[in-house]
């Protein structure tokens, strides 16, 4: 059996035990890429050590850390419950529009050359806060500024857009940058108004902040999924349906507040203006707020979601490592070769929507666009349409929670609730997964009009 299989087998049998068993599966990843790592590295004990963490994120974990860190600092001292009220007061407290807000604002900032995952880091903590504040399902509110992030993310001068058009352009194929933003941008619209309805909009329309809702009028929050009967523990009825929590709102700042509020502009400032990490931006902001109040936030560090961190950069490193041993380039040429065309590009979106899932976005448009130009050469199909269709079914899986965007959604999620967001974005990315290619398929490539 070639190391290849193994590590694929490995991958499922990992994910298969995850969901079925309360293992975090990032645990069992690290073993996966211990036992395929020792396979496949040579040398003394040490150095195949060494290469098997040589894949360890750390830039995601830094990331994770940090962001989680400052928004736990940024809890505590009422920061976030004042943005919240100020959000609010922005829409005049029509909460349907408030998930749109979210959405819109992601959307902008990648568009402008923000890195996704950084503008979800900025933006998340705030909009699952709103979430908990005014009983809106939390994974409507995160998938909403995934979605809007992912919308803006193929815009001719963001990250992906920019790598997507750099490849095209380097292997001489006609490419369209507006086509492929635009394209993206209405995928990802047209996928939140499913998504907005699916996860409890619709009891969104009407409602005002300054009316509190009945119980009735928001889904339940339970392992089962909004408007089950079953509850998971968290508080049911006044307080909303179990999507919020007794506090009082913060409606003035004092030293501390303003302090961090200065923190956070700065974050977002030097993550989105001059592409700064954002991890140790947030971790810098947040030991300078501790350091200036070290009493009120001894007990941050540990509301750092560690079982997330786990999770994320377990998996990550085990595909790092697939990645490594050729497995990925593997799967890629394989699907290249297979010779009908319009077959091959479906199976092309499939792999990359696949391991996009599970890994860096960026890296797999990076790693599969190139071996689609082959294909793309022949002539049999229109190099817009296939490009598009790709970068699309690779990019939506953000969602799910082994991805950057979907990992700092469930860290930002109420701990109370942060198991189900945790299994709904498993589900919609499972189900992006296995919806997005096929579709993006019958439209942009079939026809042969791009």
């Amino acid at each position: 059996m070639s190391i290849h299989l193994i590590s694929i087998l490995l991958l499922v049998v990992a994910f298969v035990i995850a969901t079925t068993v309360p293992i975090n599966l990032g645990a069992i990843a690290l073993v996966a890429a211990f036992i395929v790592g020792t396979m496949v590295l040579e040398g003394d004990p040490g150095d195949v050590a060494d290469g098997i963490v040589a894949g360890f994120p750390g830039d995601l974990f830094v990331t994770l850390v940090g962001v989680t860190f400052l928004f736990a600092i940024a809890r505590a001292n009422g920061t976030v419950d004042w943005l919240v009220d100020r959000s609010v007061r922005a829409v005049r407290g029509r909460i349907v529009l408030i998930p749109w807000i979210m959405f819109a604002v992601t959307a902008v900032l990648t568009a402008f050359g923000s890195v996704v995952p950084a503008a979800v880091a900025i933006i998340a903590p705030v909009g699952l806060s709103l979430a908990v504040q005014h009983r809106i399902n939390p994974v409507l509110m995160g998938l909403s500024i995934i979605n809007g992030a992912t919308a803006g993310g193929f815009s001719p001068i963001s990250i992906f857009g920019s790598i997507t058009n750099g490849v095209v352009a380097a292997a001489g194929l006609p490419g369209n940058p507006l086509f492929l933003f635009l394209g993206s941008l209405a995928y990802n619209t047209l996928l939140n108004v499913a998504m907005f309805f699916l996860f409890g909009g619709r009891q969104l329309i009407g409602r005002r902040a300054d009316t509190p809702a009945m119980a009735a009028e928001s889904p339940a929050l339970t392992k089962d999924g909004p408007g089950a009967a079953k509850n998971t523990g968290a508080t049911t009825g006044a307080t909303g349906a179990g999507f919020s929590s007794e506090h009082h709102t913060v409606t003035k700042l004092d030293r501390n507040r303003s302090l961090t509020l200065v923190a956070l502009l700065g974050v977002a400032v030097g993550a989105l203006a001059f592409q700064l990490d954002v991890g140790f931006l947030a971790i810098t902001a947040a030991v300078l707020l501790s350091l200036l109040a070290p009493t009120a936030y001894k007990g941050a560090v540990a509301q750092v979601a560690w079982p997330t961190v786990l999770l994320v950069c377990g998996v990550a490193t085990y595909v790092s490592l697939m990645e490594e041993n050729g497995t990925v380039d593997v799967l890629g040429e394989g699907v290249a070769g297979i010779g009908i065309a319009l077959l091959s590009a479906l199976l092309l979106f499939y792999i990359g929507s696949v391991v996009s899932a599970f890994a860096s976005t960026t890296g797999i448009i990076t790693v599969l666009i190139p071996l689609a130009v082959p294909l793309l050469m022949g002539g049999q199909l229109g190099v817009v349409g296939v490009i598009t269709a790709f970068a699309i079914s690779s990019s939506v899986v953000d969602s799910s929670p082994y991805s950057t965007s979907g990992a700092l959604t469930v860290a930002n999620a109420p701990e109370e609730h942060r198991d189900y967001v945790y299994k709904r974005l498993l589900q919609w990315g499972a189900a992006m997964v296995l919806i997005t290619p096929p579709i993006t398929w019958l439209l942009l490539v079939a026809p042969g009009w791009l």
